[in-house]
């Protein structure tokens, strides 16, 4: 089923059926947070079939909720993408069903070369091809100590209806 048919199967759907997506083995829940914040780290959309996952701005955070790798960009962006690449794996996904990201840098200016040179490896090393849509935004971050965060938009169909 293509997406374009899935979508012309949505005339039908009276519900869309929705739900929380989490993984406490990689990153906790803001809500859980000694200061709660109140947002699912991604919501599950199933559409007659096709699966969409919304995935919150994620960054360097541990399961415990804490920021990791502090003042280090790389380290902070490659723990930005295992905590996405988790939360892709509790519903059954993986960066191939990635179709959007936008990736948000507190200082696009001095540290762009280093987000392009490690989200090349990154996606070369998860074989994406086609590459997901993306949009890259200078953002004063949630927390002082965050230097990435990356919100992404994945879709596919679950492999027992493929």
């Amino acid at each position: 089923m293509t997406i374009t048919e899935a979508l012309e199967q949505l005339e039908g759907v009276q519900q869309v059926k929705r739900r929380a997506v989490s993984n406490p083995e990689v990153l906790s829940e803001a809500y859980a947070y000694e200061h709660p914040s109140s947002f699912s780290r991604a919501l599950r959309i199933d559409l007659n079939g096709l699966v969409i996952l919304l995935i919150s701005g994620t960054a360097s955070v541990d399961e415990e909720g804490r920021s990791v790798h502090i003042g280090d960009f790389r380290a902070q962006l490659r723990r930005t993408y295992y905590n996405i690449t988790g939360l892709l794996a509790a519903e059954g996904a993986t960066w191939k069903d990635i179709v959007r990201t936008t990736c948000y840098l507190r200082d696009i200016e001095r540290d762009y070369a280093a987000f392009n040179e490690e989200r090349t490896a990154f996606f070369k090393g998860q074989q994406l091809d086609p590459l997901p849509a993306s949009t890259g935004i200078q953002a004063i971050l949630c927390r002082p100590e965050l230097l990435v965060e990356i919100e992404a938009i994945a879709m596919f169909i679950p492999a027992k209806e493929k």
